[in-house]
């Protein structure tokens, strides 16, 4: 029951996503300028030469790869959990026969699509256009698919439990956006982890944030050998179970706490 329930909740929300696509893809490109920015500063510093063993084509390649990580990884819904809980709406998410979270993981299932629709053309016109070099191999291809899902998994618990915190304060949002932002620095988006300086490199090796982005995008582009690959996904499951257990933890407390009247 709850499993067609959340399909039909995913189709509801993708079609009422639809209407306004022209938005959501005006959202995506702007998503990728930062990548594609530092796409062009790290391709160009290379130029004939390389920089940390990667070459022009490689970074194209990595940040190419990033764009999409990036994106599927990123859980928009966040945003939204904690003006239900300040605005009182969460009661009508309550009312349904479905845990609150089903809400917004439909909302997640629904964007992915949208936003891939536009994503994916434009990934390929650039590929053309810039021609990456990857040196794929099926054994990094099929250690990739994995790692996708546990950084979109980890990336959407951390960002929920965090949002779960305007139970108790009212601009919890701001954590949202510290996170966005240690996403962007430890993540591989300034630039590839291997070439932060020493001590971020090292924070970025052991903080979840490296995991929610650049550890699968290091896997498809040959970067990690297999003893980093097992590490990675040591690491990942480790934050997993972590957000895990603080958004259990949180909810259950944030639900006794809160009131609402309306809405």
């Amino acid at each position: 029951m709850k499993t067609r329930a959340g399909w039909a909740l995913i189709r509801g929300l993708w079609l009422s996503w639809l209407q306004y696509r022209s938005f959501f893809f005006l959202l995506a490109f702007g998503w990728m300028i930062p990548p594609l920015i530092y796409l062009l500063v790290w391709s160009t510093a290379a130029g004939e030469g390389t920089i940390g063993g990667l070459s022009r084509g490689a970074f194209v390649a990595y940040y190419l790869v990033l764009i999409l990580v990036n994106q599927v990884t990123y859980s928009q819904t966040n945003w939204t959990v904690g003006d239900l809980i300040r605005y009182g709406q969460m009661n009508r998410v309550l009312l349904r026969p479905l845990p609150p979270v089903y809400d917004a993981l439909a909302s997640e299932f629904a964007g992915k699509v949208v936003f891939l629709a536009f994503d994916l053309p434009v990934v390929a016109l650039l590929a053309l256009i810039l021609r990456p070099e990857l040196e794929w191999t099926w054994a990094n291809g099929l250690a990739f698919l994995p790692a996708l899902v546990l950084a979109w998994g980890l990336r959407f618990l951390w960002g929920y439990w965090l949002a779960l915190l305007a139970f108790w304060a009212t601009r919890a949002d701001a954590l949202l956006a510290l996170q966005d932002a240690l996403v962007f620095l430890l993540a591989g988006q300034v630039a590839p982890v291997a070439l932060l300086p020493g001590f971020l490199q090292t924070l970025a090796k052991i903080l979840p944030f490296r995991y929610m982005v650049a550890f699968p995008v290091e896997i498809l582009t040959g970067q990690l050998d297999l003893a980093g690959m097992q590490t990675g996904f040591a690491f990942q499951a480790g934050w997993l179970s972590v957000a895990a257990g603080l958004y259990l933890l949180l909810w259950r407390a944030g639900l006794r706490r809160y009131t609402a009247v309306g809405g």
